[in-house]
């Protein structure tokens, strides 16, 4: 999975997973009703600020706010780009 881009500073590149296609119980949802992922794996990360080496590697799967970042499509895959203090975990 290599992408052509390289996040400055403390910003990482993350691919939200897909979200959720059915419940527990069976039920499709439909696409009004899905829920934005707050989970995903990290694609790119910058070099870090100079006090500040990033914690987050590439591939790691981390767990973001539910409102972060800011979504952007390169090659037709969305990804969002957003500062490492918006991560909140790595799985």
């Amino acid at each position: 999975m290599s992408v052509k881009i390289q996040p400055l500073a403390d910003r990482v590149l993350v691919e939200p997973e897909a979200a959720e296609e059915k419940t527990a119980s069976g039920i499709i949802i439909p696409d009004t009703a899905k829920e934005k992922p707050q989970k995903g794996t990290v694609v790119a990360v910058g070099n870090g600020k100079k006090d500040e080496p990033l914690t987050v590697k590439v591939n790691d799967t981390v767990i973001y706010g539910k409102y972060s970042g800011t979504e952007i499509t390169i090659d037709g895959k969305e990804y969002l780009i957003m500062r490492e203090s918006d991560i909140f975990a790595i799985l």
